[in-house]
């Protein structure tokens, strides 16, 4: 394993991976799962190492979050990091296709940073509001239903099996108490 650790260290300092895709509705450059993939390709012959990412989808109910896992393997031991997003399913003019599609693209991205140490902290996708100001923001928090009891109970379920109360918050209002008790189910 230790063999390994230190391959997988010099493959993290020399890995250089550029934003080569342009988003012109945000105007900002960023990179995609396939970037990270194409400049670790060099490496792994080098290495004598692979690289796989698996996918599962953890739960459906109340939002689709699916679970990817980058793993490198020298053959006989491997090390794995994951990313777990969740799947938009009111994202307007897109398919549920396109809508796990897009979330399967951002966990692939994500499991790959996290086992390369890609920062993306200066990533303009990670933080864009898209000119969304925050008066829209406040409109679509009121507009939030409430959590009802039958569905506190998925939620506190969600959140035993690995789901964010955050996650919860993107979709229901929820009271202090209703936050303090699904935080309890951690």
């Amino acid at each position: 394993m230790k063999e390994l650790n230190h391959k997988l260290a010099q493959i993290q300092t020399e890995l250089k991976v550029k934003k080569s895709s342009y988003n012109s509705f945000g105007k900002y450059y960023f990179r995609k799962a396939e970037d990270i993939l194409e400049a670790v390709k060099p490496f792994l012959l080098k290495h004598e190492v692979s690289v796989t990412i698996d996918e599962d989808i953890l739960a459906t109910d109340p939002v689709p979050m699916l679970k990817s896992t980058a793993i490198i393997s020298d053959g006989e031991n491997q090390i794995q990091t994951t990313a777990i997003v969740g799947v938009d399913l009111n994202q307007k003019g897109m398919q549920a296709a396109q809508q796990f599609g897009a979330a399967s693209s951002y966990g692939k991205k994500y499991a790959l940073g996290n086992l390369f140490l890609i920062d993306d902290t200066q990533d303009a996708d990670g933080g864009n509001t898209h000119g969304k100001s925050k008066a829209v923001s406040k409109i679509k928090e009121a507009a939030k239903p409430a959590i009802t009891k039958d569905q506190l109970t998925k939620a506190k379920e969600y959140v035993a099996a690995g789901g964010t109360v955050d996650a919860i918050e993107n979709k229901y209002k929820l009271t202090n108490e209703q936050r303090k008790n699904l935080t309890e189910t951690l």
